[in-house]
């Protein structure tokens, strides 16, 4: 069976863990765990797979995050996804988002513990790559202590191999998504307390992470840490990750964007609004920084082609 390694991870964000960001991330930190966004069973099932699981060798591991509530449906996302290449399936049980309360899914399983462990077991029995869980602290108001305690036993008695945990708890009345990641108070140490009562089972923090300062921090306690939108806003941070975390020497930011415009380039035109957007934040905290951010405001085309005559 495939180990894949969690001490840093960038996490599934709809609308950002794009194939072009996959692609700069990776170039700039090459020990990553990248994953896609979360992708709903019935998506893989029945959608475009080539463009939703475009998971090539260079990326790798990548884990293609699964949301869902039907475990046979699961089963067959996770087999399709191993085929297509995943390095792992996570499980997501912490998405707040209204569609997701419409079917029962994501955070709403913190809620029927008994049918996530389900989904669980009928994909670890389908699949020959590790799966994980990702959940929050509690939902509404649940006991964040019992309540998780239970879940966490419940997600590696199923045949989880791992748990990652967003250090917040859950509204699903009356917080929408973005006030979700914010609103909620962090809870680091519910997350800690967690690690320490499971003992060898290995406990991902993700929420509110904002520097490779702070990652290191959680890594004395924790077994990986898992960073989101802090590298969205500003990917190089990556760099400092690859240099302090695992000891290698990163590339330097003007070779990472000749990388990335000779992948736009390769790519099909309708795929360079995401590799602006991974680009935008490259050069944030540099002097030119303002500068750049103007060239890529112009029309994505004229925006490539501008940086690829500089």
């Amino acid at each position: 069976m495939l180990a894949v390694a969690h001490r840093f991870s960038v996490a599934p964000m709809m609308r950002y863990s794009h194939f072009p960001a996959r692609q700069l991330w990776r170039f700039l930190c090459p020990p990553a765990l990248l994953y896609t966004e979360m992708l709903t069973a019935e998506a893989v099932i029945y959608g475009r797979r080539e463009q939703l699981l475009k998971l090539p060798a260079e990326q790798q591991p990548v884990v293609v995050q699964l949301g869902g509530a039907s475990p046979d449906r699961l089963a067959e996302a996770a087999r399709i996804a191993e085929a297509m290449g995943a390095a792992e399936i996570n499980f997501n049980c912490g998405c707040p988002s209204p569609r997701v309360r419409c079917g029962h899914f994501g955070a709403s399983l913190m809620k029927t513990p008994e049918l996530m462990a389900r989904c669980v077991e009928a994909m670890a029995a389908a699949v020959q790559v590790p799966v994980t869980v990702k959940c929050r602290l509690a939902v509404d108001d649940m006991d964040a202590e019992t309540a998780l305690d239970d879940f966490c036993r419940r997600v590696f008695a199923a045949g989880a191999r791992a748990l990652v945990v967003h250090a917040r708890r859950a509204w699903l009345d009356g917080l929408n998504p973005a006030q979700n990641r914010t609103v909620p108070p962090l809870d680091y140490a519910r997350a800690y307390r967690l690690k320490e009562s499971i003992g060898d089972k290995s406990i991902i923090i993700n929420g509110g992470i904002n520097t490779v300062e702070e990652a290191l921090r959680h890594l004395i306690k924790m077994d990986g840490v898992m960073l989101g939108r802090a590298v969205v806003r500003s990917p190089y941070m990556l760099a400092a990750v690859a240099r302090n975390i695992f000891g290698i020497t990163p590339p330097e930011r003007c070779a990472a964007l000749r990388y990335m415009l000779e992948k736009a380039a390769q790519s099909p035109p309708r795929t360079w609004s995401q590799y602006v957007s991974a680009l935008a934040g490259l050069f944030h905290g540099e002097p030119n920084n303002k500068y750049y951010r103007r060239r890529l405001a112009l029309p994505q085309a004229a925006a490539l082609r501008a940086l690829c005559e500089e």
